[in-house]
């Protein structure tokens, strides 16, 4: 497959298209770490910003299959800790379609960059979902349960508490029990910046006025939370897809629920952390998605079954070119 016109040249990331067992392209590009010229390669781990929260709904769902957890049970019952002014009847199946008005503490309908957070509370602080929780609290709830859809950061950190609360153990523990382990998915993982594994791509920032780039160690959580943060590799988000498929996270009937419209804003279709794009006849296309500064990412399973999975670490315009890409396949497969 040529995407050489699509491709941009100074594109700094990886590209991995597949259908089934099949890779139709593969490709790396640019630098893991610029100062020290390590390439970008087929293992390279990179930042994923929000992505995470379909590894979250995936734990939260298996809990439910489990019979540990339902979609009706109430963050109240499950909770120990002073929720002040959050409605305790808000419901696990309202945080994971973004309908529980719960208080933001990253509310991105009026704030514009995620370094906001940090001029006044050190990111350096935020190692566990809990570490977030000052940021939210004592904020008032941003409209009544259950009203309308609203993308919230908060939902899915307390997705990840509910994980904690439940199982006892930390929630990238076992997301990485339940559901990358199972799937092989070997290089992800939730890690702190400053003990990164090997492999872990830097993000990079550019400065308006300096006119270069900078890392964002210091724009983002030192390590990510049920509200996104995990490395990965794009082989890696192959296996998830191919997990999700074939039963080894799911049945059948609740990837089905997963991957369905649950709720919905202007033009917006989401299923259970999973984002869906409307296309013909009524049909839904699945993606998920995430974006931090420096991190860009985006990984859709189309209708015949071809998985793009496209991560930049300079925080490039990944979703324009998912869309060229589409629009190139069917020109391939005439090919073939």
């Amino acid at each position: 497959m040529n995407l050489s016109d699509i491709i941009p040249t100074d594109f700094s990331g990886s590209l991995l298209i597949s259908r089934k067992d099949e890779i139709l392209y593969e490709g790396c590009f640019g630098y893991a770490d610029t100062a020290n010229k390590i390439k970008n390669q087929k293992n390279t781990r990179f930042a994923t910003a929000s992505a995470g929260k379909a590894f979250v709904a995936v734990g939260i769902l298996k809990l439910m299959e489990s019979g540990l957890l339902s979609f009706d049970t109430v963050i109240g019952s499950i909770l120990h800790f002073d929720l002040k002014g959050i409605d305790p009847n808000i419901t696990v199946y309202q945080l994971l379609t973004h309908t529980s008005g719960i208080p933001d503490y990253f509310d991105e309908t009026i704030m514009d960059d995620y370094d906001e957070l940090w001029q006044n509370y050190p990111n350096y602080k935020i190692r566990s979902s809990s570490d977030l929780i000052p940021l939210f609290i004592d904020k008032p709830m941003l409209y009544p349960r259950g009203v309308k859809f609203q993308y919230n950061n908060t939902g899915y950190v307390v997705l990840g508490l509910i994980i904690e609360a439940i199982t006892g153990v930390d929630f990238d523990k076992y997301l990485c029990d339940e559901v990358f382990l199972p799937c092989q998915m070997d290089d992800t993982g939730y890690y702190e910046f400053d003990r990164l594994p090997p492999r872990c791509a830097n993000a990079y920032i550019y400065d308006k006025i300096r006119h270069d780039y900078y890392t964002n160690i210091y724009s983002v959580d030192v390590k990510g939370t049920g509200a996104g943060g995990a490395f990965t590799t794009v082989h890696d988000i192959k296996r998830f897809w191919q997990g999700l498929f074939k039963g080894t996270l799911l049945s059948d009937n609740m990837r089905h629920n997963m991957l369905s419209v649950n709720a919905q804003g202007d033009n917006e279709y989401y299923g259970l952390g999973m984002w869906l794009e409307r296309g013909q006849n009524e049909s839904f296309t699945p993606h998920f998605e995430g974006c931090d500064p420096g991190v860009s990412f985006i990984s859709s399973r189309e209708n015949d079954g071809t998985v793009i999975t496209i991560v930049s670490n300079f925080g490039q315009n990944v979703w324009e070119m998912r869309r060229k890409i589409i629009k190139e396949i069917p020109k391939y497969d005439n090919l073939h």
